[in-house]
C-alpha cells in the first residue's frame, strides 16, 4: 500500500465504534464526519415602522376618533377603543410629511446544535471532575473560617446626598412630583405633575388631564400619601401644557425651575413620575438631543401639536407624562411628554405598537411651559405664538408657504404663498414641523430674521392669539 492509495490506513484514523475498522477518506456512511453542514434558509427580514406616544395613562378624548402618531394612553378605555390612539388633526400651519423610521432586525444565525450540546456537555463533564479535584486536595486543609452572615452591619448611612448626584436630585424634587388620577366620559387614566406654587398650582401636560377637562374628577396624591382634589385653571392643547390647583392642602413645597435655553447635549437629567401607576419612580441619562421637532398630545381639535422637544434616554413611560425632567441642581428643565415607540414585527398599526421605554423620550423645554403656564395662571388662558400662514415641507427642503391670513404677522411683513423658509434666525428649517415648532417656542411680539430659499430675509414680528381649547 502507498501513500496515496484510498485503502491505505492511517494508524490514527477513528475507528468504527462497532466493527473496529478505520475510516476511508470522506468518512463512515451516515455518519457525521466528512459531511458538510448546509446552511438553512432564512427569512427576509422584518422591517416595522415607527410610532410615537405621549406617555400619561389618561385616555384623552382626542385618542378615540382621530390618530395622534404621539399619543400611547395607558388608560382604561370603553370596549372598542384603542388606548394608544393616533392623532393626525390638520395642522393650523398646513400638512407636513410623516418621518418613519425603519428598523431592521438581523435574523438568528443558525448552528450545529449536536456539536454546540457537545461541547456544552464537556465543559460541564470537565467542570465536574476539575471541581472534584480540587475539593479533595483542599478539603483537608485547616485554617480560620470566615462567614459574612457573622459579620456586623455596616454604620446607617446619615446626612444628605451628595450634591449633583441623582440620589440628591431625588431627594429635592420627590416632595414636589405628584401623582394625578384622572376620570371623565371617555375614560379614565393617570399620569404625573409638580407642584408650583405653595397655594396648589401645579404645572402637567394637556393630554395628561383632557378626559377630566369638561366635568371630570382629577385627583392629586402627593408624596405623603395625601390626596386632594383638582381642578384645571387653563390648557393649551398646541403645546400640551395644562395648569391644574388643588386646595385644602397645606405645606406643599414648589419646584425649582431652571432654564432650557443653555441645556447641553450629553449633560445628565433625572426623570420623576408616576409610570405604571409607580409613583414616585426616579430615572436618570442624558440629554440626547435638542430642538427635537415632535408632535405630541393635542385634543379633538384642528390644531396640531408640536412642541420643540428636548430629548433624552432617562427612562419614561407611559405615566410620566407630566412630570419634571431635572438637572443635576434639581432644577427642573422640562416636562416629560411623549415616547418614541417603534411597531412590534407582527403588528402594523396601533395594534402592533409598543408602549414602552426604548430610550427615547421628548420633554417641554421649561421656558416654554413657564411662559405658557405664567399666562394661564394670571388670564386663565394660554397665548399661542403665530405667524398666520399655512405650511407644508418644501420638495427641496425647508418650509413652503402656503395661504396667508390678511393682516397677520406674515403679512405684515411682506411673506407671500410660495416662500420657502429656510432658516430663522441662525437655526436651519428642514421641514414644516420645525418651523411651527421654531414659531411656537419664542414668545409672542418677538422678532426673528426669516430666510428665505431664494436668498431674500424677511423681519418677522410674531403675533400671539389666545387658545380655545375644545
Amino acid at each position: 500500500m502507498t501513500e496515496n492509495d484510498p485503502s491505505a490506513h492511517d494508524p490514527a484514523a477513528p475507528r468504527h465504534p462497532e466493527t473496529g475498522r478505520q475510516a476511508a477518506q470522506g468518512g463512515w456512511p451516515g455518519s457525521s464526519y466528512g459531511e458538510q453542514a448546509q446552511p438553512e434558509s432564512g427569512g427576509a427580514p422584518q422591517y416595522s415602522e415607527p410610532s410615537y406616544h405621549a406617555v400619561t395613562g389618561a385616555d384623552p378624548s382626542y385618542g378615540a376618533q382621530h390618530a395622534n402618531p404621539w399619543s400611547a394612553q395607558g388608560a382604561q378605555m370603553p370596549s372598542g377603543q384603542n388606548p394608544q390612539s393616533v392623532y393626525p388633526p390638520p395642522n393650523p400651519y398646513g400638512q407636513p410629511g410623516t418621518a418613519v423610521y425603519d428598523a431592521a432586525p438581523p435574523q438568528p444565525k443558525r448552528s450545529g446544535g449536536k456539536l454546540l450540546a457537545g461541547v456544552a456537555l464537556v465543559a460541564l463533564l470537565v467542570g465536574g471532575i476539575a471541581g472534584g479535584t480540587v475539593g479533595y486536595l483542599t478539603g483537608g486543609t485547616s485554617g480560620p473560617v470566615t462567614n459574612a452572615l457573622n459579620a456586623p452591619k455596616p454604620a446607617q448611612q446619615t446626612g444628605n446626598a451628595p450634591a449633583g448626584t441623582v440620589e440628591a436630585v431625588a431627594q429635592k424634587l420627590s416632595p414636589s412630583v405628584v401623582e394625578l388620577q384622572v376620570s371623565g366620559q371617555q375614560g379614565a387614566g393617570e399620569g404625573s405633575g409638580f407642584i408650583l406654587s405653595t397655594d396648589g398650582y401645579i404645572l402637567t401636560n394637556n393630554h395628561v388631564v383632557e378626559v377630566a377637562a369638561n366635568g371630570g374628577q382629577i385627583q392629586a396624591v402627593f408624596q405623603d400619601g395625601r390626596k386632594a382634589a383638582a381642578k384645571v385653571v387653563g390648557r393649551d392643547p398646541t403645546t400640551d401644557i395644562a395648569v391644574v390647583k388643588v386646595s385644602g392642602v397645606g405645606n406643599l413645597t414648589p419646584v425649582e425651575l431652571g432654564r432650557s435655553d443653555d441645556l447641553r447635549v450629553g449633560q445628565s437629567v433625572v426623570a420623576i413620575g408616576s409610570p405604571f401607576e409607580l409613583a414616585g419612580t426616579v430615572t436618570s441619562g442624558i440629554v440626547s438631543s435638542l430642538h427635537r421637532p415632535v408632535r405630541a398630545g393635542g385634543s379633538t381639535g384642528d390644531q396640531t401639536t408640536v412642541m420643540d422637544a428636548v430629548q433624552t434616554d432617562a427612562a419614561i413611560n407611559p405615566g410620566n407624562s407630566g412630570g419634571p425632567l431635572a438637572n443635576m441642581a434639581g432644577q427642573v428643565i422640562g416636562i416629560n411628554s411623549a415616547i418614541y415607540s417603534p411597531q412590534s414585527a407582527s403588528g402594523s398599526g396601533q395594534g402592533g405598537s409598543e408602549g414602552g421605554n426604548v430610550g427615547i423620550g421628548f420633554a417641554i423645554p421649561i421656558d416654554q411651559a413657564r411662559r405658557t403656564a405664567d399666562t394661564i395662571i394670571k388670564t386663565g388662558q394660554a397665548v399661542q405664538t403665530f405667524i398666520g400662514a399655512q405650511v407644508k415641507d418644501a420638495p427641496q427642503g425647508g418650509a413652503e408657504l402656503g395661504a396667508i391670513s390678511p393682516g397677520s404677522p406674515a403679512e405684515k411683513a411682506g411673506l407671500k404663498a410660495g416662500d420657502v423658509v429656510v432658516k430663522i434666525d441662525d437655526r436651519a428649517i428642514d421641514k414644516a414641523d420645525t418651523l411651527v415648532a421654531a414659531v411656537r417656542t419664542r414668545a409672542p411680539d418677538e422678532k426673528a430674521t426669516f430666510t428665505l430659499a431664494d436668498g431674500r430675509t424677511v423681519e418677522v414680528t410674531l403675533g400671539g392669539q389666545p387658545v380655545q381649547p375644545n
